[in-house]
């Protein structure tokens, strides 16, 4: 997975060929799907519903890393909002730092650098997964108070009412404590 694979999408609003480029102070989503396939997430979060609860937060920017699914959005699936879509980089760390929300599947790497991102999450369970231990590190995150969580039915609705602010930052530097809590959730222990 070297360099960016496929090219990005750019919705140009107004056509403004000076636009072609991101501002620096538009706020902007990161949604990744990690090395997986989660087309509905993708599907979801480029709905008309979704993109106009974003654009009611504020939001700007839409930035996509759909990974190994069959959906890389076009151009005009996303009207007023720029969107930008690939499917896999190197590091999606500086995509991250550069988010003002991400938007991320449930597995617990996508999760564990998100939230030392420092930035507000919202992780999408993929509740079509069996034996989903998804659902059970993202509630633990969640009465944490470390992330929001829905799934893609709930995707919309939780855009449209999350408050950002209630969230508390997961402390970096703390790798035991996130093992104990992982085997936590996930019944190990």
């Amino acid at each position: 997975m070297e360099g960016v694979v496929n090219c990005s999408v750019f919705k140009i609003p107004n056509n403004k060929a000076e636009d072609i480029f991101a501002r620096a102070d538009m706020k902007t989503v990161f949604v990744t799907v990690g090395t997986t396939k989660f087309d509905e997430l993708i599907e979801n979060v480029t709905s008309k519903e979704a993109v106009q609860a974003l654009k009611a937060h504020g939001y700007e920017r839409l930035v996509l890393q759909v990974g190994r699914g069959s959906l890389l959005p076009t151009v005009d699936s996303c009207l007023h909002i720029r969107l930008e879509a690939f499917r896999f980089k190197d590091s999606i760390a500086e995509d991250m730092k550069q988010a003002d929300l991400i938007i991320s599947h449930a597995g617990a790497g996508s999760c564990l650098e998100a939230l030392g991102a420092g930035k507000p999450l919202l992780v999408v369970v993929n509740d079509k997964l069996m034996d989903n231990h998804q659902l059970e590190l993202a509630a633990q995150l969640h009465m944490d108070s470390h992330l929001l969580y829905c799934t893609c039915s709930t995707l919309i609705q939780t855009l449209r009412s999350m408050d950002l602010s209630a969230l508390q930052p997961f402390l970096p530097g703390q790798p035991r404590k996130f093992a104990t809590f992982l085997d936590k959730a996930l019944g190990v222990r």
